[in-house]
């Protein structure tokens, strides 16, 4: 720029009609410097741009901060110069160093880019091949007295001043960060970094950083097409140190001028300059980096490897980021998907072999292994115990407890803290630096042979392998487990091997390579000379270092021998291998098969040897098998004959498409209605059958475990498999439930007599004795709440799908308010108890509470209030007054829980939410309703679609029942894309307290009102 000005300034005009002051040297002068003056703004130099004022990429404009810490202007990442972007770096620092960027989305491919500061004040960069883009989207003005600043902090400030001098800042892009935080700026609900594409691609990655929505001052990265988290901090709680170093803290807090506590001291920086070069950046590949000065390499990271990322495993699975499979089940588990987990997909985690609890009370037969050294979420809370036993014994005895750890008093170690897993393990870590002792509970069916050797950190030692004198076989010996790390050693002379895996099945394991030139050995010298092994080792190579570019996972392969007959002193050392007896040997002593068995190296015990019994194996065979057939025969012989006489007095019909039997329906129907707890009319309403309770035993399996697909909140619910392969839904109703005769009546009349595709059909009852039963057609996909607040299972229910099932639900209600014979208020509308049929259409079930309005009636009261605590409009929960408003409000919090995938309690614990319905309507309020969709559908939802489904939902939810809509107008609502809604009013917020509260204080000033409240929790 200077060179061409300078080339300007030597031009002479060569004119006579120019006079000869005009070439005098000093007009030359004064008119070069005035056009450097001029040119300056424009160039380099300027902190601000004016309105009117650009800067442009081919003349090299840019902006420069005040104390030079910062520029901005136009770049070209990595070597490429095919595309341009406007950005802001750190000013004559090298590498460059961007820390903003204006166009990641839309880059200019020529060098006509310009950034202009419009008179309206707005914003606007723009070039011939791209055209114009606003970066600010300001209300047009005639006049703007503002400027648009660089400033030493790194923020470019769009700012106006008002005619009483006051500055008010318009935009920033603090506020509109890419991938970059600076001091000064703050993530919140609304600002977030997002990744670049790649290492020289600025636009939008795969990677968002962001400040976790349910857990204040915790922070999360999100995954493009992930329905769970990628990383996220608070996952391991106090009983580990912090994810997050103080200095990430406080720069994430924005406490750079004070001290952020006593635990964490921050040095006084009062100045931009002390600040310059700290930073903290959302890389490419999903790394959150803090750098502490500009170009240098970054202080911390995070995740720090595969490990790191969030439940990488999955549940009651180990990660080790040093072996070549990073993951494996925990002792006593196994993979919950084989199939996805040898492919490398760890994500569905393991499950248990065994059940740790036979029953409901039994807490005997379990056992606990000590896994070193490891990082496991945080616990579900603290035991009473105050010594290791005490812990132990609290755990034991709560067939929930999964694991413990007992944390010592340093003072006094034999005293300290209990911490109890009650819930699932996740997030498990292997031999991490700040790891634990952690105690994971084992069935004792999943136990090995007493002669096993203990387990070593998350390894179990599989017979004949020995790690000491007492256990194992002394054969198979050369191994060593160092306690303090929980990691097992294959010995040699030389060095030890770590151990990466065993396979006992395979009777297999692998170890790795001290050095990468071992690789290189012939089989023969490395089996010789390296590993030590010779032709009377057990042990012999499989192969010789598995291939991988990484030199961590170059794995030795190395098999055992099947081992023989276990040695022995007395008949106690035979107690682990049945069918032996300890008898002398030419070596010694040994467990010797009894006779007629041999001994199975693979299987290390006896099993039955015909060959050797004295009879001819089809004899045998035949003996073995005869005795049970005839006792059955003769068994079923007399069970038919005992039957057949029954079985002719019945003449029950059989109706084919249901397939099931029912035993004396009439009579029973006939006895129940003649018990005088029905009136007239809704005699004649009951057109569903009865059910013998044999039959219903019967297709349950006596209501087995395998069969049970959850626990409502008046029982546990079945699946029934009846003769002819018809699958029922049955639910078991609980003396103890607070569903009593009259619910279950409701159940029966009102259910039959409804027939809407969104309501659940009923197919028929049971009572016997105190068991009062309901059969309902079987949902093959169970309830919605099952899928919108499961991690994984929210993504199978894409935007789409949620909006027919909004639909569907509101469908179903109107019919219930105005289409159907009678007028019925369902009082306990929730997420748990509208069912999803194969094709996930939504059925409305559970009408224990209903209520009929007869004629024009549309509202009552009541001194018993039943329902569920969060879905209560306010009226019904705190005056017992209920309408068909009530389950207006109750859709509109069941929307919104769709919408959003949040339970509307349980999350929200702050000053400012404490609930969905609060927080959904401070977004709203501030214009950032479109945060409350949740992040599984976020960018491939209908925004507008979405945002009338939150619309609708706060209008329902309104606290006056006269403002809210009716189903009729909901769903009008919903299906008119041209309907015009109007701004919903506040809605009330009242805490779980204070509903309880409420009710208790308003039944000692009214009448004796009754509050029973369901607490939803996550099944």
């Amino acid at each position: 720029m200077e060179k061409r000005i300078l080339r300007i300034c030597k031009i002479v005009p060569t004119s006579d009609s120019y006079t000869n002051d005009i070439f005098r040297p000093e007009f030359f002068l004064y008119a070069c410097l005035g056009y450097l003056l001029l040119s300056i703004p424009l160039c380099s130099g300027a902190d601000n741009l004016t309105p009117g004022k650009e800067i442009i990429d081919e003349r090299e404009g840019a902006l420069v901060s005040a104390g030079g810490l910062f520029q901005l202007g136009f770049f070209s990442p990595g070597i490429s110069a095919s595309k341009r972007y406007i950005g802001i770096w750190y000013y004559k620092v090298s590498p460059q160093t961007v820390v903003w960027v204006a166009n990641r989305d839309n880059p200019f491919f020529d060098r006509g880019g310009v950034l202009r500061l419009e008179k309206d004040g707005n914003l606007v960069i723009s070039s011939a091949f791209n055209g114009s883009m606003r970066l600010t989207n300001l209300e047009s003005k005639r006049s703007f007295n503002g400027t648009a600043q660089l400033l030493d902090s790194g923020n470019f400030v769009l700012s106006e001043v008002s005619p009483n001098g006051s500055v008010r800042v318009l935009w920033q892009s603090f506020k509109n960060p890419t991938d970059t935080l600076l001091p000064g700026m703050l993530i919140g609900e609304d600002v977030k970094l997002t990744s670049w594409k790649g290492p020289d691609d600025p636009a939008p990655g795969n990677f968002t950083f962001q400040e976790d929505r349910d857990q204040q001052n915790q922070f999360i990265i999100w995954k493009k097409s992930y329905a769970y988290p990628y990383w996220k901090t608070g996952v391991f709680g106090s009983s580990f140190p912090d994810d997050m170093p103080s200095f990430v803290s406080v720069l994430l807090s924005n406490l750079t001028m004070q001290m952020l506590s006593s635990k964490f001291p921050v040095p006084a920086m009062s100045t931009a300059t002390s600040l310059h070069g700290i930073r903290l950046v959302i890389s490419y590949d999903g790394e959150i980096q803090y750098f502490s000065h500009p170009g240098s390499l970054r202080s911390w990271f995070e995740p720090k490897d595969q490990c790191r990322v969030f439940n990488a495993c999955g549940n009651f699975a180990s990660c080790n980021s040093e072996n070549k499979c990073m993951c494996r089940c925990l002792p006593g588990f196994e993979p919950q998907l084989p199939e996805k987990w040898n492919s490398g997909d760890f994500s569905g985690g393991c499950i248990r072999k065994s059940q740790i609890c036979a029953g409901k009370n039994d807490t005997s037969k379990s056992n606990f292994l000590s896994l070193k050294m490891m990082r496991v979420r945080k616990p579900d809370g603290a035991g009473e115990g105050s010594n290791e036993d005490q812990c132990r014994s609290e755990c034991a005895g709560n067939c929930s407890c999964q694991a413990y750890a007992f944390t010592s008093l340093e003072r006094d170690p034999t005293r300290g803290k209990c911490w109890l897993w009650l819930g699932i393990l996740s997030n498990i870590q292997e031999y991490t630096e700040d790891g634990r002792d952690l105690y994971a509970r084992l069935a004792l069916s999943n136990t090995e042979l007493k002669r096993t050797c203990e387990t070593c950190g998350a390894n179990i030692i599989p017979y004949p392998l020995s790690t000491g004198k007492n256990c194992g076989d002394p054969s198979y010996s050369g191994f060593s487990c160092d306690n303090s790390t929980g990691q097992v050693y294959f010995e040699s002379d030389l060095s030890p091997y770590r151990l990466t895996d065993i396979d006992p099945t395979a009777q297999r394991f692998n170890i790795q390579a001290k050095d990468p030139s071992d690789c290189t050995l012939k089989d023969e010298y490395l089996i010789k000379n390296i590993l030590e092994l010779d032709q009377s080792s057990p042990f012999n190579l499989i192969s010789n270092c598995n291939y991988s570019q990484d030199e961590r996972f170059k794995e030795i392969e190395i098999g055992w021998k099947p081992p023989a007959e276990p040695n022995c002193d007395s008949s106690k050392d035979c107690l682990d291998w049945p069918n032996t007896i300890c008898n002398e040997t030419g070596g010694g002593k040994s467990c010797l098969c009894k006779q007629h068995f041999k001994w199975n190296a693979s299987t290390i015990k006896c099993v039955p040897d015909i060959e050797k019994s004295g009879a001819h194996p089809l004899q045998y065979l035949i003996s073995l098998v005869s005795v049970p057939i005839i006792v059955v025969a003769v068994i079923s012989f007399l069970y038919i004959k005992r039957n057949s006489a029954n079985k002719r007095a019945k003449k029950e019909s059989i109706p084919e498409n249901l397939a099931f039997r029912l035993y004396d329906s009439e009579r029973r129907v006939k006895e129940w209605l003649k018990s005088g707890q029905f009136g007239e009319d809704e005699k004649k309403g009951i057109h569903v059958p009865f059910f013998d309770m044999e039959i219903i035993v019967e297709a349950t399996n006596n209501f087995s475990d395998e069969n049970k697909l959850g626990q409502g909140g008046f029982g546990p619910v079945y699946k029934g498999k009846f003769p002819g392969g018809q699958e029922i839904a049955i639910k078991r109703l609980l003396s103890s439930s607070g569903q009593g005769f009259e619910e279950f009546r409701n159940e029966v009349i009102l259910i039959a007599r409804l027939q809407h595709r969104n309501l659940v059909r009923l197919l028929g009852y049971c009572i016997e004795g105190d068991e009062k039963i309901l059969l309902y057609e079987y949902m093959p996909n169970k309830s919605l709440d099952s899928f919108i607040f499961d991690r994984t299972r929210r993504a199978l229910l894409t935007w789409e799908i949620r909006m027919e099932i909004i639909l569907g639900i509101a469908r179903g209600m109107l019919y219930l308010h105005h289409d159907s014979r009678l007028r019925i208020i369902h009082r306990d509308l929730k997420t748990s108890n509208v069912l999803l049929d194969e094709e996930t259409n939504p059925k409305i079930s559970d009408f224990g509470l209903a209520r009929i309005f007869e004629g024009k009636q549309t509202e009552a009261s009541t001194n018993r209030v039943i329902g569920t605590y969060g879905y209560m409009s306010p009226e019904y929960a705190l005056d017992g007054f209920f309408s068909i408003k009530s389950d207006v409000f109750s859709f509109g919090v069941v929307v919104l829980e769709i919408i959003s995938g949040k339970r509307n309690t349980g999350f929200y614990q702050s000053e400012r939410t404490f609930n969905l319905l609060s927080y959904a309507w401070r977004l709203w309020n501030e214009n950032n309703a479109n945060d409350l969709i949740d992040r599984v559908f976020h960018e491939t939802c209908n925004r507008t679609k979405a945002l009338k489904c939150i619309n609708v939902a706060l209008l329902c939810v309104q606290d006056d029942p006269s403002d809210r809509p009716t189903m009729l107008d909901t769903v009008a609502m919903l299906s008119n894309a041209n309907a015009n809604l109007h701004a919903p009013k506040q809605p009330v917020f009242f805490s779980r307290s204070s509903l309880l509260n409420g009710a208790s204080s308003s039944s000692k000033l009214e009448s004796n009102n009754e509050i029973s409240v369901s607490l939803e929790e996550g099944r």
